[in-house]
């Protein structure tokens, strides 16, 4: 009787034991951790390119009094976006993600010096973007919502946009996401200087010498009225753009070799859709700016696939279909290949095809008939192919690169022509920090 009184004392001590290890176990997993940066990235890149058809000028070169305007679309972009992404666990064990991002470009255009017919505007303006997004994630469930917020200003524009998400996976290695955005945008009317309004065109006018002098500056175009010192920015009228996004996404493993992945997107916009500085020639000699329909909706259908090739070798493949309200079809095939040179470093050479018709409102310079209802010379518009190609390196050392918080830095480089002449180039140089 003694022996199993012990032998019972013995499980009973173990019991208590056990349900202890398990209690703090599971203590630990649902213990609360608060957000704790976990990365920093850091992308700067530089673009430039050239073209003919510039829509300040008509989509192309014309004569304006004693100037010969080539329609240059010669272009640089300096851009910088920081981004930080912040982990943390709630008490019921959910995931929350925060990544806060600020973006900042400074662009010079040649052809926005001939918003002035004079070509006295300002071939510079700065552009600037914060935004923020929360996710909350069951690691459990295999479920995630969030939502977040994105501001842009520049001289002439300001964008405000919210969007939320949903996603979830199953057992069998799929996943899907669907996602809602809405846009909601101004556009400032800055018309090419002998176009602008008969309303606005008083002796003194801001107005006037907003566009006239300064119409893409860095500063947003202000001009002080003479004898006042006051900022005549507000002065200039805007009027909004919308853009109304869902999106939905299913993501399948195949195997450990193969996934893929389908996308479906329905883009609604409404309000101005053009831009007031983009002129238009008419056959007849007669000059207005572009005007394009005030609705467009976009649907997008694309597709890609991943396939494993050993240790060393992905094939990233993607292909889109596009078609719009405005008569536009686009068709694009992409394919990327990093390759794993050593464990530490890859090289990804990457090269996409795109082709499309034109919209039913474009014609060149020159071209259009002034009792056409709406119209544009903008070659962004026009029938055209194009081939971008590049390539990218990338270093990932364990335990960053000197033992310092650099984890990982990638380098790309990529050219782009298209068939209307128009042709770029874009270096660009990626940070991780962790």
């Amino acid at each position: 009787m003694k022996k199993i009184s012990l032998t019972l004392i013995g499980l009973y001590l173990l019991f208590l034991h056990g349900f202890s290890q398990v209690t703090e176990h599971y203590t630990n997993i649902f213990q609360a951790k608060p957000l704790k940066l976990e990365e920093i990235n850091l992308v700067t890149s530089y673009y430039s390119q050239t073209g003919t058809h510039s829509a300040v000028t008509g989509g192309g070169t014309l004569v304006m009094g004693n100037q010969v305007l080539n329609g240059s679309e010669q272009l640089t972009d300096f851009a910088n976006i920081l981004e930080l992404k912040m982990v943390g666990y709630g008490e019921t064990g959910l995931k929350h993600t925060i990544l806060a991002g600020l973006g900042v470009d400074h662009h010079t255009a040649a052809s926005q010096r001939w918003i002035s017919k004079t070509g006295a505007s300002s071939p510079e303006g700065t552009r600037v973007y914060p935004s923020i997004n929360w996710t909350e994630e069951n690691e459990a469930k295999g479920t995630e919502f969030g939502f977040g917020s994105y501001y842009s200003h520049e001289y002439n524009y300001n964008s405000f946009a919210l969007d939320g998400h949903y996603g979830f996976k199953n057992k069998t290695g799929g996943e899907f996401t669907g996602k809602v955005s809405a846009y909601f945008d101004q556009v400032k009317l800055i018309y090419p200087s002998e176009l602008i309004p008969a309303s606005a065109t008083a002796d003194i006018s801001p107005y006037v010498n907003v566009i006239k002098t300064n119409a893409s500056s860095g500063k947003g175009g202000i001009i002080t009225n003479p004898g006042t010192g006051e900022d005549n920015k507000s002065n200039i009228p805007s009027s909004p753009r919308n853009t109304y996004t869902g999106s939905l996404t299913y993501a399948q493993v195949i195997n450990k070799s193969a996934q893929f992945s389908l996308l479906l997107d329905v883009v609604k916009q409404d309000g101005w859709l053009g831009l007031p500085f983009h002129r238009v020639f008419f056959n007849n000699g007669t000059e207005a700016i572009e005007n394009l329909p005030h609705s467009r909706l976009k649907i997008p259908v694309g597709a890609r696939f991943n396939y494993f090739i050993g240790d060393d070798i992905i094939v990233r493949s993607y292909y889109r279909f596009y078609t719009d309200d405005w008569g536009l079809v686009s068709h694009t095939a992409s394919i990327e290949v990093p390759y794993k040179i050593n464990p530490f470093f890859s090289i990804s050479p990457f090269y996409r095809y795109y082709t499309q018709t034109a919209t039913k409102y474009f014609a060149p310079l020159g071209m259009h008939t002034s009792t056409e209802k709406f119209y544009t010379s903008n070659y962004s518009s026009s029938a055209f192919s194009s081939n971008y190609f590049g390539l990218g390196l990338r270093s990932a050392p364990p335990g960053g690169f000197a033992n310092t918080y650099l984890s990982a830095l990638e380098l790309r480089y990529g050219h782009y022509t298209q068939t209307t002449d128009l042709n770029s180039n874009v270096i660009s140089l990626h940070f991780t920090l962790k």
